[in-house]
């Protein structure tokens, strides 16, 4: 399984594409929504600032690319190409190399949510004790597992030419329903009571908790939990319905 890890990492760092979204293109972002906010201004309902409250969506975006844009794709192509079936003829079990996508996918996160943090505190002035900048990094990292199980998920569900489209339509709007592009506290009232259940909502709101210095509200935990349970089991089914047919 080492060795697939490898070879996962290996083609994802080739992929200049893939690095640039996940990457590079957040930060990117963060530069065009807070670029112009000053540092004194709160963002309505969260007590930070534009700066602080986006330094945790943009990171949350990155690592939300990473996993679920890197996970779906890859498998369903690999699918139809036969990759899976070759790999079922060897030693390996299922489960790594569902393993060995998920952990490729955590390790191209982290750069993206550092990247995003140095840009903020280098260009926006944004300052948080140390703690703080570890736990965000470590909460923001281990959430993307959520999304690295439903990128998984989308890939044993549909076929390569129609998981990109799902992917997508998936990808963005979770990203703008949950908060990650824009608060949601911009949102309508009907809105916001939508995305208070969505995944990527509870998985910045960890990231505001800890720049607030509090614990985390039970129900974005709840959210979390239910959505990695899901999307782990509903993988884990959709895994073994395609070896059936194998």
């Amino acid at each position: 399984m080492n060795s697939l890890i490898r070879l996962e990492l290996t083609r994802a760092l080739r992929n200049r594409k893939f690095l640039f979204f996940s990457v590079i293109y957040p930060s990117v972002l963060f530069l065009i929504i807070a670029g112009n906010a000053d540092s004194t201004t709160k963002v309505p309902g969260t007590g930070l600032t534009l700066p602080t409250y986006m330094m945790v969506s943009m990171a949350s975006f990155g690592a939300l690319t990473a996993a679920l844009m890197g996970n779906s794709e890859r498998i369903a192509k690999e699918r139809e190409g036969g990759w899976v079936r070759q790999l079922r003829l060897t030693t390996l079990p299922g489960r790594g190399y569902v393993l060995a996508k998920t952990a490729s996918a955590a390790v191209v996160s982290l750069p993206s949510i550092v990247i995003v943090f140095v840009v903020a505190a280098a260009v926006k002035d944004v300052r948080l004790d140390a703690w703080q900048w570890l736990a965000l990094t470590g909460a923001i990292w281990a959430g993307s597992l959520v999304f690295a199980a439903l990128g998984v998920a989308l890939g044993y569900l549909a076929s390569g030419d129609a998981v990109r489209p799902i992917t997508m339509i998936t990808y963005f709007g979770l990203s703008m329903l949950g908060g990650l592009w824009m608060p949601t506290t911009t949102f309508p009232d009907w809105l916001q009571d939508i995305a208070k259940w969505l995944p990527t909502h509870a998985y910045a709101a960890l990231g505001q908790a800890i720049e607030q210095s509090r614990a985390p509200h039970v129900q974005d935990l709840v959210v979390l939990v239910v959505s990695f349970a899901l999307f782990a089991g509903g993988a884990a089914w959709l895994y073994r319905k395609d070896t059936l047919k194998a």
